[in-house]
């Protein structure tokens, strides 16, 4: 049975208490918020190892709630919820530091598939992790064991997806690689409408933070048309 610490920041009780029993259910331990100030606080105090994050809250949005927990440092992973199939919704998400999203309504069995899906990704290895505990180009440097990254020996930080994807390109460098495969390797579902943007979103993320130039990079190199690749 799993223990991981689910956070639910929902501000209509009836729907929180349905995620609640589902993922209590599978073993999770469960802790709600029924606004954003109060997620900050216990998402800050709790530790919880994944946040489902409503959208819409009655005091501030999710993106918001969102934004200030990457800015104070927080990794763990955010999956969205939005009530619309919207675009603007999942891109703004994900430009907020988002790793994922799902759109209401949604089955309560999709619901802890996602969650657990989420929760593999962070903190689980993928099945090609490499034996070296260590990888250096440039002035970074990434510590697979410890899933950190460091710029000229200060360390950067990247959520555990960020991470994931970052090594999965690092591990087989000059290999192409496209968005289809990438969103079904990393994120773990099959890709869909927004599921490129998704994958650019992340790349761009990691640009910012890694590239000296993140307009014209150096390392994760776009292949037109098809996809991406890491360039040692």
């Amino acid at each position: 049975m799993s223990r991981e610490k689910i956070l639910i920041v929902e501000d209509e009780r009836a729907v929180a208490r349905g995620i609640e029993y589902a993922l209590k259910a599978e073993g999770f331990v469960v802790l709600w918020a029924d606004c954003g100030r109060a997620a900050l606080q216990m998402a800050r105090e709790q530790s919880p190892h994944l946040i489902l994050l409503d959208i819409r809250l009655p005091d501030i949005t999710g993106f918001e709630v969102c934004r200030q927990l990457r800015g104070a440092g927080l990794r763990q992973p955010i999956l969205m919820v939005t009530a619309r199939d919207e675009e603007i919704d999942r891109v703004l998400g994900l430009e907020m530091g988002a790793d994922d999203y799902i759109v209401k309504p949604f089955s309560l069995r999709e619901l802890v598939a996602r969650v657990r899906a989420a929760l593999r990704r962070a903190y689980g290895e993928l099945s090609n992790a490499p034996d070296v505990t260590r990888i250096a180009f440039g002035n970074i440097e990434l510590d697979l064991d410890q899933m950190q990254a460091y710029r000229q020996g200060q360390p950067v930080v990247l959520t555990p997806l960020e991470f994931r994807l970052l090594r999965y390109l690092v591990t087989a460098p000059e290999q192409v690689f496209s968005r289809e495969h990438l969103l079904e390797t990393i994120w773990g579902y099959e890709s869909s409408a927004g599921g490129d943007r998704t994958v650019d979103v992340h790349m761009r993320h990691l640009r910012e933070k890694l590239e000296e130039d993140p307009a014209n990079p150096r390392w994760l190199l776009t292949v037109r048309g098809f996809g991406y690749k890491f360039q040692p």
